[in-house]
């Protein structure tokens, strides 16, 4: 009500002049984010990623590496990156979508402070663990307080219609917050487990048991409803799908919730199997593999951009397929290949596909730098990925001695296409708005 007298009380002027600025801070707080997620992914992720799988193909031993340094890559990639381009389009655009009251950036700029120097502080701790009982604790401390003011910015609002009266909340919002849900007992848990180790342990690293559960619900339990809920909001208008199957896909995130409930007491083959069904319902509910009723929005992009998304729900099933056949035998390099398979083929896939489709526009309606250069980074990541899937498996599994020669390889590959996508999206938030570079004729359709 307060709101609503003071915007009464300003000239229409005022009014337009203030969402401006919001809107402008909205998009420099998002470039933020997102240019965050960018130097995680390529540093502290990728390229460690890429040196502990050089050291284990010149050793042929999966367990030639530190547990400590292998963990620092994968939460440099899972919260450095993903994470962080989560926040910031939460923070951009669930209030949005769901008619919220306006929250304060200098909230949204201290989360991301307290997320940045958490997630450092984890890899750095991992690499070369320094004072690690006291940091790792802290770190994951630092993490769940970022998500409390994540959590309070995007839901402690009413949400509202066109009219102003309380509005009924759609299916993906529900699943976005069923996956925020998964974020912070993740979060809880890496807290909870930061301090055993901090005063039990014996190096700064999960143990592995606990960790085998502990991925499956950052990935399965927080990630994929994410992007389940984004792509049933974002997906049907970018790829001119038709309307979702809203029971399906919702059986879909339960029989997902499920899985994950499963892993946490340990029933892994189970879990494996739900997560199966759970992904095998979420494409067709979605229609990702159904003829198209609209012409797909390629405006700005590489239209070979829709491809590419779609490959990345069948690198899902592979991915919830590879978990089945491991759990049967606890393979180390099926389960490799399976959170391979997920976290790149699917995840980075659909980030690649979709995120520079939306985050031009969300920074400020800018265009793409360079689709080419789009056409590139997918490319190449679903060259490295199919490489590295297979020959993980070959290689690990004792299948084929020469895959250990292609594991590197696989690991350049996927390297350039992280490189280039980050330099495509560097490069557009430099470029001037749309509007100021093209005239309405010949202005791509957003």
């Amino acid at each position: 009500m307060a709101t609503l007298v003071n915007i009464a009380s300003r000239t229409p002027e005022e009014v337009f002049e203030q969402a401006r600025e919001r809107e402008q801070g909205l998009s420099r707080l998002l470039v933020l984010y997102i240019t965050t997620g960018l130097f995680f992914m390529l540093l502290p992720g990728t390229f460690l990623g890429v040196w502990n799988l050089i050291s284990i193909s010149t050793r042929a031993a999966a367990d030639s590496v530190s547990p400590a340094w292998i963990q620092a890559h994968g939460h440099a990639q899972v919260f450095g990156w993903i994470g962080s381009f989560i926040l910031g389009i939460g923070f951009y655009s669930l209030p949005k979508l769901r008619r919220m009251e306006p929250f304060s950036l200098w909230a949204a700029r201290a989360c991301w402070g307290l997320w940045t120097a958490g997630v450092a502080l984890r890899w750095a701790v991992g690499v070369y663990a320094w004072h690690w009982r006291l940091l790792t604790p802290l770190s994951a401390t630092l993490e769940l307080m970022a998500f409390v003011i994540f959590f309070y910015c995007v839901s402690g609002h009413k949400v509202e219609d066109k009219t102003g009266a309380r509005a009924a909340m759609p299916l993906w919002a529900k699943i976005v917050i069923s996956a925020t849900v998964g974020l912070m007992l993740t979060l809880l848990a890496s807290l909870a487990e930061s301090i055993a180790i901090g005063i039990y342990g014996e190096a700064p690293a999960f143990p592995h048991t606990f960790d085998q559960r502990f991925l499956i619900l950052a990935c399965w339990g927080t990630l994929v409803p994410f992007v389940w809920g984004f792509s049933a909001k974002w997906l049907p208008i970018f790829l001119g799908l038709k309307p979702t199957r809203d029971k399906l896909l919702a059986a879909a995130v339960l029989l997902n919730g499920l899985g994950v409930l499963a892993a946490m007491f340990g029933k892994i083959h189970l879990a494996a199997v739900l997560l199966l069904h759970g992904a095998i319902f979420a494409p067709s509910a979605l229609r990702i593999f159904a003829g198209s009723e609209r012409p797909a929005k390629t405006g700005g992009v590489h239209p070979s951009y829709t491809w590419f998304v779609r490959s990345a729900y069948v690198w899902l099933r592979i991915a919830a397929t590879l978990g089945v056949w491991a759990s049967v035998n606890n393979s180390p390099g099926v389960w490799g290949a399976s959170r391979h398979a997920l976290t790149v083929g699917f995840m980075a896939m659909m980030v690649f596909g979709v995120g520079q489709r939306v985050l031009p526009a969300f920074s400020g309606m800018k265009l793409l730098f360079s689709p080419r250069l789009m056409l590139a980074s997918l490319s190449l990541l679903s060259i490295g990925c199919l490489l590295r899937v297979t020959c993980e498996i070959l290689a690990y599994q004792g299948y084929a001695a020469w895959a250990w020669q292609v594991l590197p390889v696989s690991a350049v590959i996927e390297l350039s296409a992280v490189t280039i996508f980050a330099l495509n999206l560097v490069l557009t938030f430099r470029r001037k708005p749309a509007a100021q570079m093209l005239s309405p004729a010949t202005a791509p359709a957003m």
